[in-house]
């Protein structure tokens, strides 16, 4: 696609609309929007002026005037996103929507929570833990992320297991779409068969479909129970093995995190903590949650049993805040740990069904000998969703990395479909996977994919350049 540029009269109209303190062009202040959590280096690029606006009428005006001149927007959240989803890979206006960030109506009575989008997702919790309810669809990064950008990538993390991701808890949204055009999708309804979906389409576009300015959330009872087992054993398969086994058992865990040992071990070497990781090749972390401290006790103590029973080393038990909090930290540290260690790395989240989840584990370690790089791997093995991570080897040159990166990618995304999986469980596909998914998907369903696409932006100013390409014949 070919797109205009930004002119001088162009921000002086979005000036116009959202006020000269929401519109800047300078390059030091825009910097920041350049990037997500991707490799700045590798994916970066600057837009050509960012915008703030402050409500539903102002975007729409903007992605009207982004229509009528050919110019691309890319909307954005809080930039901690995984795979290029909010990085302006064509310049153009880079619209966030971090001062969106009211709480508009909280409905007890329905159970339903109505915000601004660009709420930092933990917010909602603090606002809503005192009447005894919470939001339960958030990843694991809610301290810093927006629940527009959950929207958006349809996020997870380590309690999807029992509780689902970000798509299962929004009811309704607004939504201003690729025309600019403002509408209301779904609302405080618990069952709605009227016509198509179109919530559920947006969630998980990737800001391809418009930009969500406001979401009615469902709430949840908060668990007021909660026990924690870390559970060594002497290997990665052995560990692997044992969460289908839990997961046909009946009692489904709130979180079942696997951590092979260089993760546990690279990341408590950057806490500075000390895990029993030397006697152990990988471990479980799981959690089980309730309202009743005795009942949640049983079911921790019976899958302490069932993981002895196949094949655990160990199994301790974690049931108050500070042994929580520690073993909680290590998992979540882990990505941070390898940053610093090796930042050059490609962070991976394939996914596949939970009884395939052992006959990957061999597949990772003959990738990782053959094209000499590590590959740690940790993630949500209670629903099949791991983070492979290909690791540069130190002694190895940039150029022999970018080498052989796309062929050990190539061979890890062919293994994971060969096994009924995806390639992206929850980080979504954005700029980074975007060149494997032709390679992975049904060109039917590309196809499908892309006529939706053609449908509601026919122009392609919608964050272009995302998920998949779109050519003259398209």
């Amino acid at each position: 696609m070919r797109y205009n540029p930004i002119t001088i009269e162009i921000i002086e109209e979005l000036r116009r609309i959202v006020g000269s303190k929401n519109v800047f062009s300078d390059e030091e202040k825009m910097e920041a929007y350049s990037h997500d959590e991707t490799n700045a280096e590798e994916y970066g690029h600057m837009p050509e002026v960012v915008v703030t606006p402050t409500t539903a009428e102002e975007i729409a005006q903007i992605v009207k005037l982004a229509n009528r001149e050919l110019i691309p927007i890319t909307p954005r959240g809080a930039g901690s996103g995984l795979s290029g989803g909010a990085i302006p890979i064509f310049g153009g206006i880079l619209l966030s929507v971090e001062k969106m960030n009211k709480v508009l109506d909280i409905d007890y009575g329905n159970m339903m929570l109505t915000t601004e989008t660009g709420i930092v997702t933990n917010e909602i919790n603090a606002l809503i833990k005192e009447k005894g309810l919470f939001y339960a669809g958030y990843p694991m990064s809610l301290e810093t992320c927006y629940l527009g950008g959950n929207i958006a990538e349809n996020a997870g993390g380590g309690r999807a297991v029992k509780y689902g991701v970000t798509g299962r808890y929004i009811m309704g949204m607004e939504l201003v779409t690729p025309k600019g055009e403002i509408v209301n999708l779904g609302g405080k309804l618990s069952k709605d068969v009227t016509g198509y979906d179109l919530k559920q389409l947006v969630v998980g576009s990737e800001g391809t479909l418009g930009i969500v300015t406001k979401a009615t959330i469902r709430l949840t009872g908060l668990p007021t129970a909660k026990s924690n087992l870390l559970v060594l054993y002497e290997t990665p398969k052995a560990a692997i093995d044992t969460v289908p086994v839990i997961m046909a058992k009946g009692t489904i865990p709130t979180s079942m995190e696997f951590m092979d040992k260089l993760s546990v071990k690279t990341a408590c070497e950057y806490l500075n903590e000390s895990l029993p990781y030397q006697q152990a090749g990988a471990m479980l972390l799981i959690e089980i949650d309730g309202t009743n401290q005795e009942q949640v006790e049983l079911e921790a103590e019976a899958i302490g049993d069932l993981c002895m029973e196949n094949g655990a080393i160990e199994v301790y038990v974690a049931d108050n805040y500070t042994t929580q909090e520690r073993i909680w930290s290590v998992r979540r540290n882990i990505a941070e740990a390898f940053k610093v260690v090796s930042p050059i790395q490609s962070l991976e989240d394939i996914v596949v069904p939970i009884a395939a989840i052992p006959d990957i584990i061999p597949e990772l370690d003959r990738i990782s000998e053959k094209y000499d790089i590590k590959i740690p791997c940790y993630g949500h093995a209670g629903d099949g969703n791991l983070h492979a991570t290909l690791v540069k080897n130190p002694d190895h040159t940039l150029e022999h990395w970018h080498e052989i990166e796309p062929k050990a990618l190539r061979e890890l995304y062919q293994v994971t479909k060969k096994l009924g999986g995806k390639i992206s469980g929850e980080h979504g596909i954005g700029v980074k996977r975007k060149g494997y998914m032709l390679e992975n998907m049904d060109p039917v369903e590309l196809d499908l994919m892309k006529a939706i696409k053609k449908a509601w932006d026919p122009n392609y100013i919608m964050n272009p350049g995302k998920m998949f390409d779109l050519d003259e014949s398209n």
